[in-house]
């Protein structure tokens, strides 16, 4: 797996588990267990805070520069001849 690829992963389940554990602080529902382990505690004490106090233009700018499927130009779809897309 690609490092970028398995960072994008990474951050993304660990902002889940962070927004999952304030919307149960807030609301008095279920919460995630806490983190366990250094790598956890990074992720959800240091990277998920400054991430989320991160301007939107700033980090748009950083994932447009990292590899990833955002980057792909897809064609558009060949449509079946004699048929037309609804709208069309």
């Amino acid at each position: 797996m690609p490092v970028s690829r398995w960072l994008r992963q990474h951050a993304e389940h660990q902002l889940l588990v962070v927004a999952q554990d304030r919307v149960g602080r807030q609301y008095g529902g279920a919460r995630p267990r806490p983190p366990h382990g250094p790598g956890e505690l990074f992720w959800q004490r240091v990277f998920a805070p400054v991430y989320q106090r991160v301007p939107w233009s700033l980090r748009r700018r950083v994932l447009w520069a990292m590899p990833g499927s955002h980057r792909q130009q897809w064609t558009s779809w060949a449509h079946p001849p004699g048929r037309r897309p609804p709208g069309v």
